[in-house]
């Protein structure tokens, strides 16, 4: 069988497990071939214990094409926005506004001596082209770029290009965004209230936590950790549990990150090596956290204690 016959049926077998055969977001049309790179390959599944991420964000972006994400670092927002494009094959524009990006990166701009040579922005790429616009840290971003976003978001439907002679990019038919952040709070360093505006443009809210945080243990993460490491279930329980009481620390603003399922697995492949549990901590677990050196001593105890016997 050919391999793009059994991803199809591999799409297939996902929309109908995650409900969503109903919601086609491109409906007859295609998108070109110069865009397929761009539309995700091959993302693991989600595990969210019944809450229906995937299912609620197509709802969402079929219904009002837009919706905000919004829970701390490693709950998975961004592998299900990738899980999401993939399946609805929709390419993927994401931009992280917490780095230190221009306007002009994510707009255009001309370049060379003249203006005969324009160069699109990631966003005028998005609005010309359709797909999922994901804005990453989106309560970071500088308060020039939301202003910009306002009418692309609204009935109005287009992007004003004041670098280039005030030129009307309408959004394409079938671009969508969604908007990811952490909380607002001084425990997220850099973070803001989201541009007012651009918060009443988001029509849909969905609120992402961990699988397993302090004593709230998820069997369905323990399965996860052993199924893709290769480590027993007792031996992925502990790293669950100690992944767990970290989660817990981040939330509490004790430490700066709480460790992901992907971490976590990082972690247990190396012990399924034959790493010991507490040596494969160190080379992952422990230095993802922080630099801080008395951190990373907080982070071994908190493992050590799991791990001890």
């Amino acid at each position: 069988m050919k391999k793009s016959v059994i991803e199809s049926e591999r799409i297939a077998q996902l929309r109908k497990k995650y409900h969503i055969e109903k919601y086609d977001l491109h409906p007859g049309y295609v998108f070109p071939e110069s865009l397929q790179p761009l539309i995700p390959r091959n993302t693991p599944e989600y595990i969210d214990k019944g809450f229906n991420y995937v299912y609620r964000i197509v709802r969402a972006l079929y219904h009002f094409k837009q919706c905000a994400l919004v829970g701390p670092s490693g709950t998975g927002k961004t592998h299900i926005v990738y899980l999401v494009a993939e399946l609805c094959g929709l390419p993927m524009w994401e931009i992280n506004c917490g780095l230190q990006t221009s306007a002009y990166d994510l707009f255009g701009r001309y370049i060379g001596l003249g203006k005969e040579n324009w160069i699109d922005g990631q966003i005028v790429q998005w609005c010309r082209n359709g797909g999922i616009l994901y804005l990453d840290e989106a309560n970071m971003m500088k308060q020039d770029i939301a202003t910009r976003l306002n009418p692309v978001l609204d009935t109005r439907g287009h992007l004003v290009l004041t670098e280039k002679d005030n030129e009307i990019v309408l959004r394409h038919p079938y671009g969508y965004l969604i908007i990811a952040m952490n909380p607002f709070s001084a425990e997220f360093i850099g973070t803001k209230p989201l541009n007012a505006a651009l918060r009443r443009r988001m029509a849909v809210w969905i609120n992402f936590d961990y699988l397993s945080v302090g004593e709230k243990i998820a069997p369905e993460e323990i399965d996860l950790i052993a199924k893709r490491s290769g480590v027993s279930r007792d031996i992925a329980e502990k790293i669950v549990k100690a992944g767990a009481e970290l989660r817990r620390q981040y939330k509490n603003g004790d430490i700066p990150y709480g460790p992901s399922p992907g971490d976590l697995i990082n972690w247990a492949t190396l012990v399924a090596d034959g790493c010991p549990p507490i040596q494969a901590a160190e080379e992952t677990i422990v230095g993802t956290t922080s630099d801080d050196v008395e951190i990373q001593a907080a982070v071994k105890r908190v493992i050590e204690a799991f791990f001890s016997s």
